[in-house]
């Protein structure tokens, strides 16, 4: 019986992959995100396309002379877009290939003509990278070279008429090329694509954190108007993601529970349990408490939540509550606001906050059973995001002292306070890992106010070891505020969960 259950498994396991190819070829046939597989230019080998759902990554073969001079001759996997949008990906060319110039990337056109304008982040089989594109129908096909060579992370924004190409090596940063004033129509086609360079043979490309998304209009108002969200979780050491849940709402700040089988977050001013077995969410009861920010963490057993809410008491302002993680009424820890929890200690005997005291911004710990307020720091600017070490040495936190936004250590009564990061980004929010090796901390660019943390920006997570040292970059993503301003790590350090954003479709 064992055996014929086997058999049977591998039998449907062939017939869903035989399904997905299959559906590759039917016209108007979704595969993953995009709705079209053309090949442009009729290659003279067709190109096949297929999706691997649950670990969704895009396979894609094409032939076709190029996709240069004024005729293009390729294989596109696409959707239809407007407005302003961003694709993102990460691949890998499957084989040796035939050709150095076989290429791939990720491509916005005008339309299914040969002769189509187009803009194209093209990386090609020996590692040129470049920008292409063709303004105009039949027009010569130019480009912007890129100094990095073979990059397997790759991004293309269409704003306005402005497109931008951002591309890195895994665990880099993005080197970034913009081309201005280039009007490709309104109705789209955004896809991936793929080219041998040599009609007589078909090359072939793997692409796994796909997304396609619409972005935030300028004319949205922060904190009164909300895009869409996406639950995910990813690997640390591979940098691959998945996709758990997606809501047209706004999703908040996702903690992991020790047993590993649930993410928490907030929405709407709820608390939500998510199983994720069955990929369903529930709510956390927290009573009179329905105002939930995104400030909220387990103990390290995992029997208590620490939350802040927009109390009606504190005239709107956030004040600290703690609550079972079954839910019940909450229990008032600060007097003053605002306070925004962020962490409790090992034992579960505090919790440490940042609060506004007097014009400034710092770090204070208090008892599980409130009283008196203990300051921690006291710097001119802002102090946040602090967090115990699972051993209880460090607590790590975030400040602008040093003009940017910065990863710092102290000891528990604040003393020893070090400095660990020290790029020209804004570092927010280092969280460390359960096992003590690791701080994961989402990194804003320059361009942002170094005490800001708003939504719906380009934005990295990155890794680096307790101690400090080397920075790897590991996320590559549309978020922000709400991205990742709680502890999110999986029991077993080897995942952490976060939320992206965009109107997906």
């Amino acid at each position: 019986m064992k055996i014929t259950k086997i058999i049977l498994i591998c039998l449907v396991l062939l017939f869903t992959l035989v399904i997905q190819d299959l559906n590759a070829r039917i016209p108007g046939s979704k595969i993953g995100l995009f709705d079209l597989l053309t090949d442009i230019g009729n290659p003279q080998i067709r190109g096949t396309a297929g999706y691997n759902e649950p670990v969704q990554i895009y396979r894609l073969t094409g032939s076709g002379s190029n996709i240069w001079f004024g005729q293009d001759s390729f294989t596109l996997l696409s959707k239809k877009m407007s407005g302003d949008f961003i694709l993102q990906t990460r691949f890998r060319f499957i084989g040796e290939g035939h050709e150095l110039h076989r290429k791939t990337g990720i491509m916005i056109r005008s339309s299914k003509a040969t002769d189509s304008p187009v803009v194209a982040c093209t990386i090609h089989g020996d590692g040129l990278t470049s920008l292409q594109y063709r303004t105009h129908p039949g027009e010569i096909m130019k480009e912007l070279k890129f100094t990095i060579k073979g990059p397997d992370v790759l991004q293309l924004e269409k704003k306005g008429n402005t497109y931008t190409m951002s591309v890195a090596h895994f665990g880099e940063i993005y080197q970034v090329q913009k081309l201005e004033s280039v009007n490709l129509g309104s109705d789209l086609l955004a896809g991936l694509f793929i080219c041998s360079h040599n009609n007589k043979y078909s090359e072939e490309a793997e692409f796994s954190n796909t997304l396609v998304f619409n972005t935030a209009p300028d004319t949205l108002l922060p904190y009164k108007t909300y895009l869409g969200s996406l639950l995910e979780v990813m690997d640390i050491e591979t940098g691959h993601r998945e996709v758990v849940a997606s809501s047209p709402v706004s999703l908040q700040a996702p903690n992991w529970t020790p047993d590993g089988k649930t993410l928490i977050y907030n929405s709407g001013g709820q608390l939500y349990n998510f199983d994720l077995l069955t990929k369903e969410p529930t709510v956390l009861n927290t009573d009179f408490v329905n105002k939930n920010n995104n400030d909220h963490a387990l103990t390290f057993d995992g029997q208590q939540l620490g939350i802040s809410h927009n109390s009606e008491d504190a005239k709107g302002q956030s004040v600290v509550y703690s609550v079972p993680v079954t839910g019940g009424v909450p229990k008032r820890i600060t007097e003053k606001s605002p306070s925004y929890f962020h962490g409790w200690s090992p034992d579960s005997q505090f919790l440490l906050y940042t609060g506004e005291r007097n014009g400034d911004f710092d770090i204070y710990k208090i008892s599980k059973d409130g009283g008196k307020e203990i300051q921690i720091t006291n710097s001119k600017g802002l102090d946040d995001g602090s967090e115990y070490s699972p051993d209880g040495k460090y607590i790590y936190f975030c400040s602008t002292r040093t003009g940017r936004m910065q990863v710092w250590r102290m000891d528990p009564d604040g003393k020893n306070q070090t400095q660990l990061t020290f790029d020209d980004l804004n570092n927010w929010f280092p969280h460390v890992s359960p096992d003590n090796k690791w701080l994961v901390f989402i990194t804003f660019p320059k361009e942002i106010p170094a005490d800001k943390h708003p939504f719906y920006q380009r934005v990295y997570l990155r890794l680096m070891a307790v101690e400090g040292g080397e920075v790897k970059t590991i996320g590559y993503l549309y978020g922000g505020q709400g991205t990742m301003n709680v502890p999110g790590w999986s029991p077993d350090s080897k995942k952490i969960a976060f939320v992206s954003n965009g109107i997906f479709n």
